[in-house]
């Protein structure tokens, strides 16, 4: 990860975008629960995600540009700005998307998929939109 920060800097690139099955949860209200101060784990079972999320914290606030972490894992389709930082201000630059998933044991087949835009002239970067398979959907 640091390495990837690294390279976009000495490239002057426009924005860096993560793509990783697991979800380390960002907040109270993610699975894993997350201080969003201390990004420390919550529950009894820490997974060793603080110390990633951490450095992805200090990285992307002093990379200043577009930061975008894809995930999978859960696969609650969301996009949102969950990074804080440690005074609880959100990081406005950093952009979670949470992938769909299949969810066969809630009777559900939420296989789709998310389109990405990319523009480096734009100030946000990447633009996202959900697209929905018409014959996954259940009848």
């Amino acid at each position: 990860m640091h390495d990837t920060f690294d390279e976009a800097a000495k490239h002057h690139s426009a924005a860096i975008m993560f793509i990783s099955q697991a979800d380390p949860g960002f907040a109270l209200t993610d699975t894993p629960p997350r201080d969003p101060a201390t990004l420390a784990q919550k529950d009894s079972d820490p997974d060793g995600f603080q110390e990633f999320l951490l450095a992805l914290r200090t990285e992307a606030i002093a990379f200043g540009k577009p930061v975008a972490y894809v995930h999978g894992d859960s696969h609650y389709f969301r996009i949102d700005k969950p990074l804080l930082d440690d005074k609880s201000n959100r990081i406005e630059n950093f952009t979670r998307v949470e992938t769909f998933g299949d969810h066969a044991e809630m009777g559900t087949r939420d296989v789709n998929w998310v389109e990405v835009f990319v523009d480096a002239h734009n100030r946000d970067v990447f633009a996202f939109q959900p697209k929905v398979v018409k014959a996954n959907q259940v009848p």
